[in-house]
């Protein structure tokens, strides 16, 4: 029950938070007690009276809710719905803006923890109460403040898993409520390098990656370098990939470069590429000619590369081109240079789909990214179409037009059709062009019919 709860909470704390304690509908949907028309205990004499509260919660009618389960505790003491109605009240509560309504409820969690700690909503019960202190402090409230910090503080002792949620909320309180007081705290909970605390130390990174100050930064950089937990460490990585600044870059490309973790490589080609900074972009070609590094990681790069609008980048990656002999390689180089848009590299990859040395695929595929650059002319196309004889790239031609929406391209399919000595290529073009929505191809097609229809 509770890791489902807690997950959930973990994951919309930080905008529960941010509108105070009230907590999302899902957070009550998703436990594992009672759905809101069902029985746990059908017997039970407040089984009628606890139901009835559970649908007035769903439906948004909290000051009832409230009243029915303070209802329930006076006339049917001895049930056994009575445990957990101190946190649904309590939930109902903090749906509340009234800072007294929220002193009430964090009343009730603490009844319910004195009398009745075996309460199937007691892990819950946890969640609530520090999201409603946490928001308490962001008002200014002291006490609440100090059991925030007190919590967050994580002292070095047991670190038992069912309160790694609980923890990370109240940092994510004490995160809200004064960020130069949450980054030492953060600090302190990634300076860890317990095992019981890595869990803790993933969320906190995250909490981290949100803060926009150089301790932040610096912080992130340290445990990108050096935590123990690869988790931690791909995790601490991915997010520099949103920090501008240079020292950022400087240590990534030290990961980059120096760690055999495939997935911190993965993470930090991808954080080098979200970078506009020219050491960023070197440090990406640097690693792309190295001999020693897995096939798919330098594809990875070459991808990443091609998605920066950059003249040395598409220098490159064409010197590159004829330096490396994997056909995966010579695939996402020729998609990397399509994607620039230069007009450079459209002329590029339209000589390489010309040049017979190379694969007919590799030829093809190159003309196809030619084709679907704005700035390549038609008409440049259409002397294509004339100059070469392989049948298999005059189709790929004809294929190529019927994939630019233009109507210079629909002009030059129906001079194919209508011209075409080939027969499977005047067929390829007919084809496509009853693929157009272009206005003018019902006409031409019906004269194509007209003309193939013999005359009585």
């Amino acid at each position: 029950m509770k890791a489902k709860t807690l997950t959930l909470v973990a994951l919309t704390a930080t905008m529960s938070l941010a509108h105070g304690p009230m907590v999302a509908q899902s957070d009550y949907m998703s436990s594992t007690l009672v759905q809101a028309n069902g029985s746990l205990y059908p017997q039970d004499p407040a089984d009628g009276m606890y139901r009835e509260a559970r649908q007035q919660l769903n439906r948004g009618n909290y000051e009832r809710a409230v009243e029915l389960f303070e209802q329930l505790r006076g006339e049917y003491s001895n049930s056994r719905y009575v445990a957990d109605s101190y946190y649904w009240q309590a939930f109902a509560l903090s749906r509340s803006r009234d800072r007294d309504d929220w002193e009430v409820a964090l009343d009730l969690l603490d009844t319910q923890e004195d009398r009745y700690p075996g309460a199937s909503t007691r892990d819950d019960a946890e969640s609530l109460y520090m999201r409603i202190r946490g928001s308490m402090a962001e008002r200014g409230d002291a006490e609440s403040a100090r059991q925030v910090t007190e919590r967050a503080g994580l002292e070095q002792g047991a670190c038992p898993e069912n309160e790694d949620d609980v923890r990370v909320m109240a940092l994510n309180a004490l995160l809200n409520m004064d960020s130069d007081r949450a980054v030492p705290i953060l600090q302190r909970v990634l300076g860890r390098r317990d095992e019981c605390s890595a869990q803790l130390r993933r969320k906190a990174v995250w909490l981290l990656s949100q803060q926009d100050s150089r301790a932040a930064t610096a912080t992130l950089l340290d445990v990108a370098r050096s935590d123990p937990d690869p988790e931690v460490q791909e995790q601490a990585v991915f997010w520099l990939s949103q920090v501008d600044d240079e020292e950022a870059v400087i240590a990534l490309d030290s990961i980059l470069m120096g760690s055999d973790n495939r997935k911190i490589q993965e993470k930090a080609i991808f954080a080098l590429s979200q970078h506009d900074s020219r050491r960023a972009a070197e440090s990406l070609r640097r690693y792309v000619e190295r001999l020693d590094v897995p096939e798919d990681l330098q594809e990875n790069a070459i991808f990443w590369l091609g998605q920066s609008h950059s003249r040395e980048n598409l220098d490159f990656l064409v010197a590159l081109y004829d330096r490396v002999d994997s056909r995966e390689l010579r695939d996402k180089i020729i998609f990397s240079v399509s994607q620039m848009d230069y007009d450079e590299g459209g002329e590029w990859l339209l000589n390489l789909a010309l040049d017979e040395n190379e694969s007919i695929k590799l030829r093809k595929q190159a003309l196809f990214w030619a084709g679907q650059q704005d700035h390549l002319p038609t008409d440049r196309l259409s002397e294509l179409y004339r100059s070469i004889e392989d049948l298999e790239m005059r189709e790929q031609v004809i294929f190529v037009l019927s994939q630019r929406d233009e109507r210079e391209s629909v002009d030059v399919l129906m001079g194919i059709a209508r011209n075409e000595t080939d027969r499977e290529l005047q067929k390829k073009a007919i084809f496509w062009l009853g693929q157009s929505d272009d206005p003018r191809v019902a006409d031409f097609l019906l004269e194509i019919i007209n003309r193939q229809i013999p005359r009585g």
